[in-house]
């Protein structure tokens, strides 16, 4: 009986994870597709404020300013659509929060909509993420599946809400069993399967079956080249340390302006980033235009432009992450890491045995920037395969992956959902 019981159960999981995949399939396909269409509109509106007359440079300014400030003021009505969502997924599963309200679904994608296709430097994946968790949840709950299958659902739900953002279902299933849940228990990991597959599928009929990313083939790394990479991994570690207290020190620096309203410091923090948006569009959004323009034909770039953007997108990141709209981390780390590599190869590409595309090197460094960052590394990978269909650099992006985990995890410095999370519970 009891067999049968857990049986029917899972099955009913099962059911419940497919309906509320279709709904985060078709909602995360619908915020995506209108993110693209704002990140043409915020180009055009670029060029023109370069070809006009006069104070055109205020307008891009404006716009974002004004994004970030109306995103901001939809948080203040609903506070847990602020940020990326991923570290209260992960308190919820560990039962330290209660689960996401349907709520957050509308004020997560209107504010990120707003927030990130304004031009703040945040990832769409945060708004999916949290959508899909409050969806999951909302399926449970209105089933009165019992509380532990609530959390099971919300988490497999945003495994499949990350699935849609990147069109990557395996990368989406990895996280929850890897970063949130760190377990693989059964039921879990066939309710996140089903979830991530309708999801994407669905997705699919909104945004296209194709790999987000297109990339000529690339030749597997030699043997020798194995030693490099780890090197790579090594500084990516360290520098992915640095992102992460540069993240966590704009968030301190916002709560001590705590007499000025949320609304005014997200304007201000807007504005900044709109200057950067007036300068280039390939500045700010998610990145994943520049990160293309780098996978495609990186020497459209001279090596200035190149550490240019990596300085800018490195400070504007953890800016917009403070102003406190609705938006992730994972879209602008993968852009900053292709940036790191192509850095990391202009010097490399003078030793023996490196090659003259710096592709390689973007492509291990969007993963190892993300292993060091999110301490999730197997995620890394699969997520930049699936989105590139590129296999033949997983080796070396296993070497740089552990190295870069290893050197953050050497230097005490956190994860950076654990830290977001501790900061969310107060």
């Amino acid at each position: 009986m009891i067999a049968q019981a857990d049986h029917s159960g899972l099955v009913r999981l099962s059911v419940l994870a497919a309906v509320a995949g279709m709904a985060i399939g078709f909602v995360g396909g619908a915020f995506r597709r209108l993110l693209e269409q704002a990140t043409r509109l915020r180009t055009e509106v670029v060029d023109w404020a370069h070809a006009a007359e006069g104070p055109s440079w205020l307008v891009p300014i404006l716009i974002v300013a004004a994004g970030a400030a109306i995103a901001r003021a939809l948080v203040t009505l609903v506070p847990l659509a602020g940020g990326s969502g991923i570290q209260h997924v992960e308190a919820v599963w560990r039962k330290e929060a209660d689960p996401p309200p349907l709520r957050v679904v509308p004020a997560r994608f209107v504010g990120g909509l707003i927030a990130i296709g304004s031009g703040l430097v945040l990832g769409r994946e945060g708004p999916t993420v949290h959508m899909g968790a409050a969806l999951g949840a909302a399926a449970g709950i209105r089933a009165r599946v019992p509380g532990d299958d609530v959390r099971v659902l919300q988490a497999a739900l945003a495994g499949a809400g990350l699935a849609v953002a990147f069109n990557a279902p395996v990368g989406g299933a990895l996280f929850v069993l890897e970063e949130v849940a760190r377990t693989a228990r059964l039921r879990l990991v066939l309710t996140t399967a089903i979830a991530c597959a309708v999801a994407v599928s669905c997705s699919r009929l909104l945004v296209g079956d194709h790999p987000d990313f297109l990339v000529a083939p690339q030749e597997p790394a030699g043997v020798p080249m194995m030693v490099l990479f780890v090197v790579f991994g090594l500084f990516t570690g360290a520098v992915g340390v640095g992102y992460n207290k540069l993240v966590t020190g704009a968030l301190a620096a916002a709560d001590r302006l705590h007499r000025v309203p949320p609304t005014v410091r997200a304007a201000v923090l807007g504005a900044f980033v709109g200057l950067a948006l007036y300068v280039s569009p390939f500045a700010v959004g998610g990145g994943d235009l520049l990160t293309q323009q780098l996978l495609t034909d990186s020497s459209a770039f001279l090596l200035p432009a190149v550490l240019g953007y990596f300085l800018i997108r490195f400070v504007t990141g953890p800016l917009s992450y403070a102003a406190g709209t609705p938006g992730g981390l994972f879209a602008p780390l993968l852009a900053l890491g292709a940036l790191w590599g192509v850095l990391f190869h202009s010097g490399a590409v003078l030793l023996p045995g490196v090659g003259p595309s710096p592709i390689p090197f973007a492509l291990v460094g969007m993963a190892a920037f993300f292993a060091a960052t999110v301490r999730a590394p197997f995620t890394g990978i699969v997520l930049i395969v699936e989105m590139t269909t590129i296999a033949t650099l997983t080796v070396p992006m296993l070497a740089a992956c552990f190295a870069a985990t290893l050197a953050a995890t050497l230097l005490r410095n956190p994860p950076v959902y654990d830290t977001l999370r501790h900061r969310m519970l107060g």
